[in-house]
């Protein structure tokens, strides 16, 4: 029984982890907007790359503490780290000012997140 309780936990903090990536991508879409159209949004967009990218490596980490006490599929580990190399890849295009490929990651990695939310 303690197993399952636990296996429950790491499940949800999973869940937890992909649920605030979504979440982060997502309001990073909302402040490329205010980039757009006010004068803090660069600043607001800044920071809140700096909040996906923690979210993207706590989306890893949840992922890894869910695979291996319970010696489950590795597959979400990948999934975790594949989204922390795209997070990086955003993050350095975004530096380096390239909308025309910044921008359609940004889509791919919000539909692939929630894809993900949707598998769990």
């Amino acid at each position: 029984m303690a197993t399952q309780a636990t296996a429950q936990r790491r499940f949800s903090f999973l869940q937890i982890a992909i649920t605030l990536q979504t979440l982060t991508i997502f309001l990073q879409a909302v402040s490329a907007g205010l980039l757009l159209t006010s004068p803090y949004g660069e600043t607001l967009h800044s920071a809140g790359a700096r909040v996906m990218y923690g979210a993207s490596m706590l989306y890893v980490l949840a992922a890894v503490l869910a695979w291996k006490p319970g010696g489950g599929s590795p597959r979400p580990v990948w999934h975790a780290s594949g989204f922390l190399v795209l997070a990086s890849v955003q993050v350095v295009l975004g530096i380096a000012h390239i909308p025309s490929v910044h921008l359609p990651l940004g889509v791919l990695m919000f539909g692939l997140s929630v894809l993900a939310l949707a598998r769990r």
